[in-house]
């Protein structure tokens, strides 16, 4: 009986844990956040990154990226870029040095999936001189996907990993995101219209402690 009471004891204090707002050191230097299920977003290890367009006015929103998963550097910290632009490479695959190379050069690359492994993208988008590359998918949701498609939509991102075909010997030594294909349609299509050749963006950008109905989502992902 006694044994049984430590054990719900146990089991209450971890669920008051995870249930309120507490930050704790676990070992190896990394911090796990414990936050009430569903009201806040995570950006503790191993989670997606965010990044904000903060022009031009009309892509003026917060948007997820799932972080390669096996190659490039991290978003983190060493990499906390302001006001830095991001550009859509020409032609919009990247599977080539791009026509608009001089432009990349110390800039993030928006690439579109396609043609070429995401590994290849990555390469090329570092030789050309980005410093990060975001590479958007292709899909185009259908009516009802559109519908019910949200941030929270894990089952439209897809796990980027390294191509086996590629000598081990080549690294990526930038970090690799990729991005719902409604965001980078949205991005290319408004920069086009507006003839502008990049956005500016904050990335990563912490939002931890940001409540869910704060966060500034781009209104297309629930048409």
């Amino acid at each position: 009986m006694q044994m049984q009471g430590i054990k719900l004891l146990s089991s209450y204090y971890i669920f008051v844990l995870l249930n309120i707002g507490i930050s704790n050191g676990i070992g190896g230097g990394h911090s796990l956040t414990f936050k009430s299920i569903g009201s806040y977003i995570d950006t503790s290890v191993d989670s997606d990154v965010f990044f904000e367009i903060i022009y031009p006015p009309e892509l003026e929103y917060t948007y997820k990226l799932r972080p390669a998963k096996d190659f490039g550097a991290p978003f983190n910290a060493s990499f906390l870029e302001k006001k830095i632009p991001l550009v859509p490479t020409d032609p919009p695959h990247g599977c080539q040095i791009p026509i608009n190379a001089k432009e990349l050069k110390g800039r993030v690359a928006l690439v579109e999936r396609g043609d070429c492994s995401f590994f290849d993208k990555s390469i090329i988008a570092e030789e050309a001189g980005a410093k990060a590359v975001i590479i958007a998918d292709y899909h185009s949701p259908t009516i009802e996907e559109s519908i019910t498609n949200s941030l929270w939509a894990d089952y439209y991102y897809v796990e980027m990993i390294r191509d086996d075909t590629i000598p081990s010997s080549k690294t990526v030594n930038i970090p690799a995101g990729f991005l719902l294909g409604k965001n980078g349609k949205m991005i290319r299509q408004t920069l086009k219209r507006l003839n502008q050749p990049f956005a500016l963006i904050n990335i990563p950008v912490n939002l931890t402690y940001t409540s869910l109905d704060k966060l500034h989502q781009p209104p297309w992902l629930f048409w």
